[in-house]
């Protein structure tokens, strides 16, 4: 698939207010519609005090159930982005975001339970995923969500409807931290109970993600969706079929070796030496551009780009495509060259 320029322009035609401090954005991109799958994002660049800053967003929406194309936003303290929509976007405004989606949280094909645990705004992309599987499968439905109080549930009222139309394959447990404290392992294994072998997934902030995943009792596969936060440091393939890598894989100081970066961006190209262990995005810093990039982890595309001459092998990734890899595409953060020469295109 082809990806000439990431971003496109969008109008925000409606803005709901979902909580005291989250929002959900209805866009209309002007390129048309976006093809993308339940539980994806999209990557947004934001101009902050004169900086372009780049987030990813969770789309709320499903494209089985929704015609209009969604993504829900919550305030995180001192968050320049989160702030800055909040605050500052209205209906008829306009806001830069990627023509494509992306990110593999998404459902695969199986009968089994879905079980899904939420913190907070980690509702979004599993209100999409629970959205999709109601209209389009006939799986057994049941979501753990956790919220700071009542003035914080997000999408309340949407999940109540839905379990009202669909009361034998939907169960919405709610856990307020304010009320009862915080979640803790058993009372993630008292909520699994006899759905161990359920495809789990998990969004939320980095603890309560960590502890949710070792609570899991399984046998099932686990999906976590993570923005930002650095993957656990293992050099395996986890139940959850997210593989991640381990410390030893980070970038070195190594001397250059032999052969040639060759970047591409914004019609200018520059080549430098190839160091060893440094990534696509470390040399074209290192070649004077500026390459777009956001979380740096391989969870949200921003850096995306395409070898175009030789190739590279990714340490971690978590949203290309199959296709989107076998056309070329790499995250750069995360892309170190296999070949002596490489050339890479972000236009």
């Amino acid at each position: 698939m082809a990806r000439s320029s990431f971003f496109q322009r969008a109008t925000v035609t409606r803005i709901v207010k979902e909580s005291v401090d989250a929002r959900t954005f209805v866009l209309a991109p002007h390129d048309g519609p976006i093809a993308y799958r339940a539980g994806q994002f999209c990557t947004f660049r934001v101009p902050v005090d004169g900086t372009a800053l780049f987030r990813s967003y969770s789309m709320s929406s499903a494209p089985e159930t929704d015609d209009e194309l969604m993504t829900t936003v919550k305030r995180v303290p001192g968050g320049k982005v989160s702030n800055w929509m909040l605050d500052n976007l209205a209906e008829g405004d306009e806001l830069q975001m990627s023509r494509a989606a992306a990110g593999r949280f998404c459902l695969r094909e199986t009968d089994v339970p879905l079980l899904g645990f939420s913190g907070g705004s980690g509702i979004t992309p599993i209100l999409s995923l629970t959205k999709c599987a109601l209209a389009s499968t006939q799986r057994r439905i049941r979501l753990l969500c956790a919220d700071r109080d009542a003035d914080a549930v997000i999408f309340g009222t949407v999940l109540a409807e839905l379990a009202r139309t669909y009361p034998d394959r939907l169960e919405v447990v709610r856990h307020l931290d304010a009320d009862r404290g915080f979640l803790d392992a058993a009372a993630i294994r008292a909520f699994v109970g006899d759905d161990g072998h359920a495809d789990h997934y998990i969004c939320g902030p980095e603890p309560f993600m960590e502890m949710v995943e070792l609570a899991l009792p399984g046998p099932g596969l686990v999906f976590s969706e993570r923005f930002g936060a650095p993957a656990p440091a293992v050099s395996t393939t986890q139940p959850s079929g997210t593989t991640t890598v381990s410390d030893s894989a980070a970038t070195t100081s190594d001397p250059a070796g032999a052969g040639t970066v060759t970047i591409t961006l914004n019609r200018k190209k520059k080549t430098v030496p190839r160091k060893q262990g440094e990534t696509l995005l470390e040399s074209a810093r290192r070649a004077g551009l500026s390459p777009p990039f956001s979380c740096e982890q391989g969870n949200c595309a921003t850096c995306i780009a395409r070898v175009t001459k030789g190739s590279a092998s990714l340490r971690h990734n978590d949203a290309l495509t199959d296709d989107e890899l076998a056309d070329g595409y790499v995250l750069t953060c995360q892309a170190v060259p296999d070949t002596e020469t490489i050339s890479v295109d972000y236009d």
